[in-house]
């Protein structure tokens, strides 16, 4: 037998340890690990030095803009960013131009996306007006539906608890799940038309505005309607202390609920925030640092269940609005979310378990992604190769995504990703793209 690829001299993170091995690769699968002597012949043979491989990275938060939105971001550009910054799956969001919230607009987003991406992409719908209309989104590919607490994005009305309800139902019916940006948007509403009326536009106004308790609130309410519903909910992008404890009391509780914190919450502070200004300004915003410690000994017990970077990339002129209230919101973080990760790895902050946990293994389970998520035989080849040694200095305008700034930018990391493969296709070499456009699959729920 001659198989399509072997890695040599690996350090693979198999079955919660890494263990030196080889591993072969044919028809997009690993079909073994071991010994180099044991490997069969094959096309390819790449020596790997010793380089760590750890399954396939999935980034399950990102937004690859494209369609109305292609200044931002395209499908090429931000798969591209996906692929250089060692993720080989992303879960692309439904906020575009035009909202996916429908099977036309699903299906013409795919259809758009498999010719340009280079990273395997699934997506999400918003729901439709038409709540029967779920099913038919569901069976067209959808891997699960996204809900806006802090405004009326899709078609089910926030503010309706009923309408939740029934959304919710439907969704579980269908055995998928909904991810929610929890902010009540009466509390950010009435905050910010206050700060208004005194003319208030800096950054501190902002954070006045999405303050700990529009997270909360929004958080309690989606607990119980989940409650009611029997559905399964997932809380993106946890940023507060209190929010977080209310979803741990919801796990405790038996509660079906998973939840997702971002680098920028995790590395930044307010008092960074004040520095940068406004192209680090985001929903849910950074907050002050006893927030920032709650997510990491959210990490530490287990209750935080993965780590996504919240992609939202815009044009400069869109973050440097002069007013506070119309800069664009959102962080630009594909390429330096595992860097930032590895660079904890290699402190001590974080473990390296921790860190397949949270991007790996995890996302892979709750949004049932067959055959991701682990770096074993029968398991698609999708492996992210990282050089834990590599120390360097993020470079914002080398990015590969359009958004070339960044909050970090000039930090230095130590760990890096060096080689991407998706469907045992090397996608990623050194920080360069060697792939066609059009690579990557489109992930569509069974």
């Amino acid at each position: 037998m001659i198989v399509d690829l072997v890695l040599s001299n690996a350090k693979a993170y198999v079955d919660g340890k890494l263990v030196d091995c080889s591993l072969s690769v044919d028809d997009g699968k690993i079909v073994k690990i071991g010994k180099e002597a044991t490997m069969p012949k094959a096309d390819t043979a790449l020596d790997l030095r010793n380089l760590v491989v750890l399954p396939g990275l999935i980034d399950a938060h990102v937004h690859l803009r494209d369609e109305g939105k292609a200044r931002e971001e395209d499908f090429y550009t931000g798969t591209a960013a996906a692929a250089v910054g060692g993720m080989t799956t992303v879960l692309d969001m439904p906020n575009n131009d035009p909202i996916t919230m429908n099977v036309e607009t699903l299906r013409n987003r795919m259809r758009i996306a498999e010719n340009k991406i280079l990273v395997n992409v699934g997506f999400f719908s918003e729901f439709p007006e038409d709540t029967e209309e779920i099913k038919k989104i569901v069976h067209e590919g959808a891997i699960a539906f996204k809900l806006f607490m802090a405004e009326q994005v899709g078609g089910l009305n926030i503010d309706d608890d009923s309408a939740l309800l029934k959304g919710f139902k439907i969704v579980s019916s269908m055995k998928t799940l909904v991810a929610a940006h929890a902010e009540d948007r009466a509390t950010i509403r009435e905050a910010e038309e206050r700060l208004k009326r005194t003319k208030r536009s800096d950054v501190d106004a902002f954070l006045d505005a999405h303050n700990e308790s529009a997270e909360v609130k929004a958080i309690k309410r989606l607990v119980n309607i989940t409650k009611r519903a029997g559905s399964r909910l997932h809380f993106c992008h946890v940023s507060t202390k209190e929010g977080s404890r209310a979803i741990i009391d919801g796990k405790k509780s038996q509660v079906p609920v998973s939840c997702e914190v971002t680098p920028h919450h995790l590395f930044l502070s307010a008092n960074e925030l004040r520095t940068i200004g406004k192209t680090a300004i985001t929903m849910p915003p950074i907050r002050e640092e006893p927030h920032q410690a709650a997510l990491w000994d959210g990490i530490r017990n287990g209750w935080i269940d993965i780590v996504a970077s919240d992609h939202a990339p815009h044009t400069l002129e869109e973050k440097q609005a002069k007013n506070i209230w119309d800069v664009k919101v959102g962080i630009a973080g594909l390429e330096t979310i595992l860097p930032l990760l590895l660079t904890a790895v290699n402190h001590g902050r974080l473990s390296l378990a921790d860190l397949v946990r949270l991007m790996a293994e995890k996302p892979s389970e709750i949004f049932r992604l067959e055959g991701k998520g682990r770096v074993e035989e029968g398991n698609g080849a999708d492996l992210t190769i990282v050089d834990l040694k590599s120390k360097y200095k993020i470079d914002a305008a080398k990015f590969h995504s359009k958004a070339k700034f960044s909050p970090f930018d000039g930090w230095v990391v130590e760990g890096k990703p060096v080689k991407t493969f998706v469907g045992g296709r090397l996608i990623m070499d050194e920080g360069e793209i060697v792939a066609e456009a059009g690579s990557g699959q489109i992930i569509r729920r069974e």
